[in-house]
């Protein structure tokens, strides 16, 4: 007698890199019922769209989406089709309604329950903010793809910007207890993992219970610091008001703390930044960029932007662009700005689409002018490259500089997970490359 064969799951991830890291937990939870990743579309036995509430029209390309899969669905009734995610939690039963290939809609607080959704019978919709931990009914992370990790500390929001659906989509600021954090982190090291990089959608705004009370993010990264094996650790996404001293100190104060921060400010005009409901001003933010860099000066910043949000004026437009010159990013976000339902923004008359995209192309020219200067200025520098996988070259391998620059590197004994030093000898548009360094 044979074991059944296994059961295919294709994944398509949208957006943010949270998604990517609950993509992998969703999969992992899903192997509990013997099934299998595959890149192959054709050959699921289940197809999950992870979808993400942030791009412009993000609802609209998810059902186009699902109509690409119509024809998949005719053929093989029997297969499952799933949608989760923001998009997910957002239109909750008007999938369903619009699509009724669909066979579950699952939130991105519940989707620890997907096992339990695949063996119900007929449809399924659960996109409820449950009072369990999701994360204490996931199963223990399995394969790791290389020696970077992502973990989620804090998920929600409770900014409320004008603009967002996160709040709505994701819920109120929840973050993790401690312990279970440094938990995950040591097994994640004793399996290989040399970076780990924290995740959540305010999660400088971290208030996870500790030791003596609530801990701040400065104090996990300090902790977390002291992880014997953990070279390196990054985190995003963080709100410029919850940049508080401890986190900005720890910058300079822990050399696993990789010289890279983002920052998003949205706008350079005080008067957007009001209405965009973001309780901070241009020039605070200018102030805080100082704080930053006295701790750790060759500190690379990147950020987002939002062009042409309801309101804005040539002079407001004009201000964005001089504090990107005055800050010097060495990369950044920019979208053109496009209404989420539900929130107060998308009650306001949108500005012309030839002037939004006018002014998008104008910010993302400078952005790229000075994301071009701060990579050239690295090539004959020394830097610390962390081996993820072998390059498209033979005898190269492609990694990640502590300024999370890619950097494809002549290598022929490289293996992933290395972390070597390296010449930069070249600037590509996106990337960096160079030579080992033999000590």
């Amino acid at each position: 007698m044979t074991d059944a064969a296994p059961k295919k799951l294709f994944i398509k991830t949208y957006g943010c890199q949270m998604n990517v890291y609950d993509s992998q937990r969703m999969a992992e939870a899903l192997g509990a019922k013997g099934y299998v990743t595959t890149e192959s579309v054709d050959e699921a036995d289940m197809v999950l769209l992870n979808t993400c509430h942030i791009r412009e029209k993000a609802a609209e390309k998810v059902y186009s989406d699902l109509g690409r899969l119509r024809p998949l669905k005719h053929a093989r009734p029997d297969l499952k089709i799933g949608v989760a995610g923001c998009v997910a939690q957002a239109e909750g039963a008007e999938i369903l309604k619009r699509m009724p290939l669909v066979d579950l809609v699952v939130g991105p607080q519940s989707y620890h329950r997907l096992p339990q959704m695949v063996e119900a019978a007929g449809k399924v919709i659960d996109t409820d903010f449950p009072e369990e931990d999701k994360f204490e009914h996931l199963p223990p992370r399995k394969a790791l793809r290389g020696p970077t990790a992502f973990l989620t500390v804090q998920e929600g929001c409770d900014k409320f910007c004008a603009f967002c659906v996160v709040p709505y989509t994701r819920g109120a600021e929840v973050s993790r207890p401690v312990a279970r954090l440094l938990a995950e982190a040591r097994d994640l090291v004793s399996r290989g993992v040399r970076e780990i990089t924290f995740l959540g959608q305010n999660v400088n705004g971290y208030h996870g219970a500790g030791d003596g009370g609530a801990w701040s993010l400065g104090r996990l990264i300090r902790e977390m610091a002291r992880i014997e094996g953990l070279e390196r650790i990054r985190y995003t996404t963080s709100h410029p008001n919850d940049m508080d001293d401890d986190l900005v100190a720890a910058h300079g104060d822990v050399p696993q703390l990789m010289p890279y921060l983002h920052l998003p400010v949205q706008s350079g005009s005080d008067r957007i930044l009001k209405a965009m409901n973001r309780k901070h001003t241009a020039e605070q933010y200018l102030r805080l960029v100082e704080r930053i860099r006295a701790a750790r000066p060759d500190i690379l910043l990147s950020s987002d932007f939002i062009v042409a949000f309801p309101g804005e004026t040539d002079a407001d437009f004009e201000a964005t662009l001089a504090l990107i010159r005055t800050v010097g990013f060495g990369a950044a976000f920019s979208f053109r700005y496009s209404a989420r339902p539900g929130t107060p923004a998308a009650e306001k008359p949108e500005l012309p689409a030839e002037l939004a995209d006018a002014r998008l192309q104008a910010l993302q020219a400078l952005i790229t002018t000075q994301q071009r200067a701060t990579q050239e200025a690295m090539v004959g520098r020394e830097v610390s490259v962390l081996y993820e996988k072998p390059g498209r070259l033979r005898g190269q391998m492609v990694g990640k500089s502590d300024h999370l620059h890619a950097v494809h590197v002549t290598d022929s004994a490289g293996r992933p997970g290395d972390l070597v030093r390296v010449r930069i000898t070249a600037s590509a548009p996106n990337s960096l490359a160079g030579e080992r360094i033999t000590i």
